[in-house]
């Protein structure tokens, strides 16, 4: 079982930036794809970037300003947020894989986390 617990969410102005954290229960945290989705009002749930042991991916919208990383140390992945736009604003899920390959679809992940709002003013 893994326990995911995100934090960072905010309020910002257009063109800000805000790190989003997610810590992670377990000991196997290493070998697990870790993958970000958000939600906005009245829409499905999105892909946005994951992460594995040999690379990461991103979907075209955040491509070039958002970057997922992750520290095996602290048990925790980070999605820093650049350049954001009223558009990115939604609640933020964290998500774990314990296959360690990088997938980009919800049913591909079994852990999540409760979600961080994020809003972006105008």
């Amino acid at each position: 079982q893994v326990q995911l617990v995100e934090s960072g969410g905010g309020l910002v102005q257009a063109g800000g930036s805000l790190r989003l954290s997610c810590a992670a229960s377990g000991r196997t945290f290493s070998a697990y794809a870790m993958g970000w989705f958000r939600q906005a009002p009245g829409k499905e749930r999105e892909f946005v970037a994951a992460i594995s042991w040999n690379g990461s991916t991103y979907a075209n919208s955040v491509k070039g300003r958002f970057t997922i990383a992750r520290d095996n140390a602290k048990n925790t992945v980070y999605l820093q947020m650049n350049s954001l736009k009223p558009e990115d604003t939604a609640v933020y899920y964290c998500a774990a894989r314990s296959d360690g390959t990088i997938v980009g679809t919800l049913s591909g992940y079994k852990y999540w986390g409760q979600g961080t709002q994020v809003t972006v003013s105008s």
